[in-house]
């Protein structure tokens, strides 16, 4: 996780929280092109398959109760 920068730590809190790609552009005032792209910068530093493994990831290393 300490890979992760601040935003994509953001960004895991949100997805783990069950946010699409669109609910967070929304809440972080970015686009969802942006969202995608730290969606894949955190599967492929995680090296994660999908969203559903980092949510899993999120709760068991604590980052997110």
């Amino acid at each position: 996780m300490a890979d992760l920068t601040p935003r994509e730590q953001e960004i895991l809190r949100l997805i783990a929280k069950g946010l699409s790609n669109g609910e967070i552009a929304d809440t972080l005032v970015i686009s969802e092109t942006t969202v995608k792209t730290h969606v894949t910068h955190i599967l492929q530093k995680l090296n994660l398959r999908d969203r559903v493994q980092a949510v899993v990831l999120a709760y068991q290393t604590g980052l997110f109760e």
